[in-house]
């Protein structure tokens, strides 16, 4: 009984998996459609923001950063070992003239046991990746958002948040880009307006503050 019971465990986890992977892989295919009928920024350098839901889901974001040339690869609710699998696909074969990233809240979201240096490790791989195909562009991160639904989190958004930063100072053509607090109230605590009501994701007043903080560091 105990046997069939790891057996059916496994099964399960084995088909979560694969539905995972699989929801990023049409995502995937349907960025390389959408090139194949009208390949964006044709001649062009564009921003590539890469990363998961919070740039998938901002849907103004050609609008917000008008006169900019910014491609929105961010896909699913991906981590950063899924931005590294993709990194070609959504990064790298655009020729960007600088990538945003925003990734990490999910790695953490994924098991209560992942470690602080292991999220941090997976995003040194990303920057090294871009970094040793892509030598001169200029990269920055988005820092964790403080996310209502995910409190229990927000120490270790701090710390990943706060080590990345360390990374990239001592990195050149970089730039680390904090939004956390710029969320928050006078009081610390998290504005709970500027979320919908999965309190995970922003509605257009957080994004504003998004467009806002990151603006002044896009490159014409």
């Amino acid at each position: 009984m105990i046997k069939k019971i790891l057996i059916s465990l496994v099964l399960l986890l084995l088909t979560t998996a694969l539905v995972h992977a699989q929801a990023f892989a049409n995502e995937i295919a349907a960025f390389k459609t959408a090139d194949s009928i009208h390949y964006p920024f044709e001649g062009k350098h564009p921003i590539v923001f890469a990363g998961s839901s919070s740039f998938r889901l901002w849907k103004n974001m050609e609008k917000d950063f008008e006169g900019y040339p910014v491609l929105n690869r961010g896909f699913g609710g991906s981590t950063l070992p899924d931005v590294i699998q993709y990194a070609e696909d959504v990064i790298i074969k655009y020729s960007p003239k600088q990538v945003i990233i925003y990734c990490g809240e999910n790695d953490f979201a994924a098991a209560d046991t992942m470690k602080v240096t292991t999220v941090v490790n997976n995003f040194r791989v990303l920057f090294t990746m871009i970094r040793k195909k892509l030598p001169a562009v200029p990269i920055a991160y988005v820092s964790m958002k403080p996310s209502p639904s995910r409190t229990h989190l927000l120490p270790k958004f701090q710390q990943a948040n706060k080590q990345i930063k360390r990374y990239l100072k001592h990195q050149p053509n970089t730039v680390y880009i904090d939004v956390y607090s710029l969320m928050l109230n006078n009081d610390g605590g998290i504005q709970k307006d500027i979320f919908i009501e999965d309190n995970l994701h922003m509605n257009e007043k957080g994004y504003r503050i998004w467009t806002e903080a990151i603006k002044p560091f896009l490159l014409k």
